[in-house]
Parts: C-alpha cells; structure tokens; sequence
C-alpha cells in the first residue's frame, strides 16, 4: 500500500510568500511597507535587493480580476440594466479592493520563488561554440 506524503504548503514559495515571510529563515518579513519590499531581512538580514517581481504581480493580478469582474458587470447589465452610476458605485469598488487584496500576496510569492528558484538574469553564451 503507497503512502502519501504529506506536503507543508507552508514552506513553500507562496505558503511564505503569501504570509511576506523570508524565504531563507521562514521568519522576517519582507516587506518595509504594503507594496515596498525591505532591503533586508529583519530577522536574518538576507539582502533582498535581488528581488526583482517587475510587472508580474500587477499582470497576474488584472489576470486574475478582470474575468470575474467582467462578467459580474456584464451580468448586471443584463439582468437589471443598471445606470452607469450603479456600475461606477459596483463594479469600480469591487475592482479595487479586490486588486489590493492580491497585489500583496503575489509579490511576496513571486520574490520567495525567485529566491528558492535561484532566479537569476538570462546571460548569452559567450563561448561562440553554439552550445547551449
């Protein structure tokens, strides 16, 4: 009979990425503000300044958001035929928050996986033998 090992999500790029924890010591936090990552570490001092998350948090994020939020507006067009003002008071509230809520959470994620990943910047090689 298998056995089925159980995995701890909590250890993992977006278990701690997710909580802003370091991905080193499992413990600090990573972030000095809401969106502003830390230079450092506050509890191991591991240097983030290799943490480079660019657009990928705000492109998963409208990724994530916008299909729902379509279709909610789409469904109270349809079924009430709502002013412009009922969406603007609806829909544009719903967006926001719901943009807040994930942009924290997937930057942390995307900076412990670029950690425990050893992300780095592609590098062409150099070497000319073709060889990849």
């Amino acid at each position: 009979m298998a056995t089925h090992k159980k995995i701890d999500f909590s250890t993992t790029p977006f278990g701690l990425g997710i909580r802003g924890l370091c991905p080193h010591c499992r413990q600090g936090k990573i972030f000095a503000g809401y969106l502003a990552l830390a230079k450092n570490c506050s509890h191991c001092g591991l240097d983030l300044s290799f943490a480079d998350p660019a657009d990928g948090p705000a492109f998963f994020t409208m990724s994530i958001v916008s299909f729902p939020l379509t279709g909610f507006a789409v469904w109270q067009e349809l079924a009430f035929q709502a002013p412009y003002w009922v969406h603007l008071f609806t829909t544009l509230p719903v967006s926001m928050l719901s943009v807040m809520a994930l942009l924290r959470p997937l930057k942390g994620w995307l900076v412990c996986a670029q950690y425990m990943n050893k992300a780095e910047q592609g590098r062409l090689d150099d070497d000319g033998d073709g060889q990849g």
